[in-house]
């Protein structure tokens, strides 16, 4: 553990050594960018901090690769070295997108790009945990890999609106998906915890976290597309390798909740940027528009029109995301008759407190309306 904690410190220092650097050279280069109608914020912020994000990944995985506890995981560097070619693929796109607004199939062709560089590494979908269904074909196994990276990626792009949501939607997200590795590293071997998925999310938990420090409202800057899509790409692999890692476990005791964890666990992590992907494909697609065309209609824009102020839609958002990921670790370790009525409960409250605004609001337009009823009914009276 002290290991993988001394990871996401690195790549936390270097994330959040960065940003303001690349706040500065934003400052300079994007200052003439207009904002955009659906933008939530009224002055121009910089779009690079995914670039610090990058860097700070890159840092603690070359840190990994020096500590001895983690050599196994490097015996084999295919996948690493695919995430690195990856990595940059989506930091060239990603930059470009912030600066000169590309179109959006040019953004599709470098995420299939980045998940084919990923899925020619090793990073394949060989089997499903329902039902420990194989993939043995290995078209299917590429296409699949591919098809849950590119999605992944829109998904966690899509919710990034507003400040610090998708940053701390990460570490969230890799806080609980690491505790699950980590578990599961020591289900495997009692002697070696060393995880590929567990490294994954130690760096991006430490890369998020020293971006979110300076992304939390008010942001003084933003991921840009190039954060988005590196949140997207590595829980994706982290999912996928976690799916070959259980093959080493004694299925006998991974017959029943524990076996759907690789895609319970990830599911949970991205339901709510998932959710919003596909309500915006519906909704756009509705209107005679493209899916990958931008709008008003978010999550988080319902929120903030609902009532909310940005850092309260936010912290919303978080509380879901929490409840969703932890609950699904918790089910591994706890039994689900004890778990189940608690979650419940905790997510029963989530949802009264996010309705909250809209039913004051409602209540409030109704004693509006009964009170110039009652004066109206004394006017006419006198």
């Amino acid at each position: 553990m002290r290991v993988y904690l001394l990871i996401t410190a690195v790549a936390f220092v270097v994330a959040a050594a960065l940003t303001p650097a690349l706040r500065a050279l934003g400052q300079r280069t994007m200052a003439d960018i207009p904002l955009r109608a659906r933008d939530m914020h009224t002055e121009h912020i910089p779009k690079l901090g995914g670039v610090a994000m990058v860097g700070g990944l890159l840092a603690g995985l070359g840190v990994a690769s020096q500590s001895p506890f983690l050599s196994g995981v490097f015996t084999k560097p295919d996948v690493i070295l695919g995430l690195v070619l990856a990595c940059l693929l989506i930091l060239v796109i990603g930059v470009a997108d912030d600066l000169y607004d590309i179109s959006w199939y040019y953004k599709l062709l470098a995420q299939l790009g980045a998940a084919l560089v990923m899925a020619l590494s090793g990073v394949r979908l060989e089997v499903l945990p329902v039902g420990w269904w194989h993939v043995s074909d290995p078209f299917w196994q590429i296409s699949l890999a591919m098809f849950l990276m590119v999605l992944t990626m829109n998904a966690i792009n899509f919710v990034d609106g507003l400040d610090g949501l998708a940053a701390g939607i990460s570490v969230i997200g890799s806080s609980a998906f690491f505790l699950y590795c980590y578990m599961m590293a020591r289900e495997v071997n009692q002697y070696d915890h060393a995880n590929l998925g567990a490294l994954l999310m130690a760096v991006l938990l430490g890369a998020s976290l020293g971006f979110l420090v300076h992304n939390f409202n008010p942001a003084k800057i933003f991921m840009g597309e190039t954060g988005a899509m590196l949140i997207g790409l590595v829980m994706a692999v982290a999912a996928i390798v976690v799916t070959t890692d259980l093959q080493a476990l004694d299925r006998m005791r991974f017959r029943n909740v524990p076996a759907y964890m690789p895609i319970l666990l990830p599911l949970a992590v991205v339901l709510l940027p998932v959710l919003d992907l596909s309500l915006s494909v519906v909704r756009r697609t509705a209107r005679g528009k493209s899916p990958f065309s931008a709008d008003r209609g978010h999550l988080h824009h319902k929120l903030v029109d609902g009532g909310y102020t940005h850092r309260g839609a936010v912290l919303v958002l978080y509380l879901w995301s929490a409840l969703l990921a932890f609950g699904a670790v918790a089910l591994n370790r706890i039994p689900a008759n004890i778990l189940l009525p608690i979650w419940g409960v905790l997510l029963l409250g989530a949802g009264a407190l996010t309705v909250h605004p809209w039913v004051r609001r409602k209540l409030s337009v109704r004693s509006v309306a009964k009170a110039r009823k009652l004066a109206m009914e004394r006017r006419g009276r006198l």
